[in-house]
């Protein structure tokens, strides 16, 4: 079977993006430690305000802690957090109504929040400054002032 020449380097060509491609995605898992979130657990939504911890912050030692966080159109609770520098936070959260958002700003926490669904992150922050949790899913008419804050301290 002959094939032109041309057609063989279009063959190179998507080999070596579809090996770069692969490389990227290893990479990316092995050195740089990225993880998809996965969900913890599942809750009935009519009953989360009984069945998850009451939202806020828990200091487990060692600077280490746990932030039960909710969503809810169009907030979160609790508002704002505050945790020192180099505080490692465990961040365990739900959405009472719609799908929502849970991005930090300037952090590796992306979470999409289903109405139920008990979604976990862990980050870590080293520089104190003032950073906003945002809602990156459309959830209705007042969506863009869903903001809550997390204040890391000297």
């Amino acid at each position: 079977m002959h094939i032109h020449k041309l057609e063989q380097y279009w063959f190179i060509a998507i080999a070596a993006v579809l090996g770069a491609f692969g490389a990227a995605l290893f990479a990316s898992i092995l050195v740089f430690g990225v993880q998809v979130p996965t969900p913890v657990s599942r809750i009935d939504p009519q009953q989360i305000s009984t069945a998850f911890p009451e939202p806020g912050l828990r200091d487990l030692g060692n600077k280490r802690y746990t932030a039960h966080f909710t969503a809810q159109t169009w907030f979160f609770t609790p508002k704002e957090i505050k945790v020192p520098r180099g505080a490692e936070v465990t961040f365990l959260v739900t959405s009472k109504d719609v799908t929502h958002g849970f991005f930090i700003e300037g952090h590796d926490v992306n979470l999409m929040l289903l109405p139920g669904q008990i979604s976990q992150a862990v980050t870590q922050f080293n520089r104190p400054g003032t950073y906003n949790i945002i809602c990156h899913e459309y959830c209705g008419a007042a969506h863009q002032t869903m903001v809550a804050k997390i204040i890391v301290t000297e």
